[in-house]
């Protein structure tokens, strides 16, 4: 089975994750997409993101009980931050009969070099890559490992949700009914 591994502080989870996750499994090789929460992205500051818990609520309630999406929390039970190295060995060696693909975000590829161990990554795993807006896709545009997919451009983000949200702006079309209704009794966000 080809899984496509799709890391993210989800913070919050919205549409715009899940129509790449739903254009990857459509229009791709890919069966399932696992949505990874990380606790912890070494390039972000971690005091910004909800608790790891209740992200990971927030991607399961946005999935619900669909056979082509999960939602992983096992980057909560590793070392942090959180390196996709170590979490792609913990994979492997649970999983052996599984294939791996990391599903990423033009802009995230931008700053591959500075991953650990990117190098490793790109010798063991396919890579495909959405387009972001405006971030031109070329230092790995011919590399073997990486696959750029055409899929729609999200232009949304949490960034923009969590704004809204502290505005006092009605933005429930933007995330997911379940996911929207808990941030709305926790009161996320709005300070």
């Amino acid at each position: 089975m080809k899984i496509g591994l799709y890391f993210g502080s989800f913070n919050p989870i919205h549409i715009g994750h899940l129509a790449i996750a739903n254009y990857m499994c459509e229009f791709t090789d890919l069966e399932q997409v696992w949505f990874i929460v990380s606790p912890q992205n070494p390039f972000k500051r971690k005091k910004s993101l909800l608790a790891d818990y209740h992200r990971y609520e927030l991607v399961n309630l946005a999935v619900g009980d669909s056979g082509n999406y999960k939602a992983s929390n096992v980057e909560f039970h590793l070392p942090q931050p959180s390196r996709t190295i170590d979490t792609l060995a913990y994979l492997f060696d649970k999983y052996p009969d599984k294939q791996f693909v990391l599903i990423m975000g033009a802009d995230n590829l931008v700053n591959f070099k500075k991953w650990k161990n990117y190098e490793e990554i790109l010798k063991h795993y396919q890579i495909y890559v959405y387009p972001r807006p405006e971030v031109p896709v070329t230092e790995f545009d011919n590399h073997p490992s990486v696959k750029i997919i055409e899929a729609p451009l999200m232009e949304i983000s949490s960034s923009f949700i969590r704004q809204a949200i502290k505005d006092k702006k009605d933005v429930r079309f933007f995330i997911p009914s379940k996911a929207w209704e808990y941030i709305m009794e926790m009161h996320f966000y709005e300070k």
